[in-house]
């Protein structure tokens, strides 16, 4: 049985916002810190600590953010699946809303948005979008 780890923790983030937690946790991996790294920098997530819990695993603690009472995200969608990679050239990155919400997309040199990879000419796999 396989497990989309990256998936699970959009989710935590989604859910966490529409029961308007303060902050949520979510297990951690190299990867996710990388992609919440993105989402803090972008404004859709206020701060991330790592917490160390026992038998040396640790959780990420996604602190959430909101403006006026209301959740700054609004929608985050998986693109690049476990049953189906997605992905994509420099050139077709994909542009969300117009520029009001972000594609994280993971390259050979890290985890950046669309808008990064295509100032850095790099294309890759299609993590997600958000709004």
């Amino acid at each position: 049985m396989l497990f989309d780890t990256v998936a699970d923790m959009l989710v935590i983030i989604k859910n966490g916002y529409m029961a308007s937690k303060k902050e949520v946790k979510v297990p951690y991996s190299g990867f996710k810190h990388e992609i919440a790294k993105v989402l803090v920098k972008e404004g859709f997530l206020k701060e991330i600590k790592e917490e160390a819990k026992d038998n040396n695993k640790k959780d990420l603690l996604l602190t959430l953010k909101y403006r006026k009472g209301k959740p700054v995200l609004t929608k985050i969608v998986r693109i690049s699946k476990s049953s189906r990679r997605v992905y994509s050239q420099r050139k077709n990155l994909p542009r969300v809303l117009s520029g009001l919400g972000i594609s994280i997309v993971s390259t050979p040199q890290g985890v950046f948005t669309a808008k990064e990879a295509r100032k850095k000419g790099l294309g890759g796999e299609l993590i997600c979008k958000v709004w």
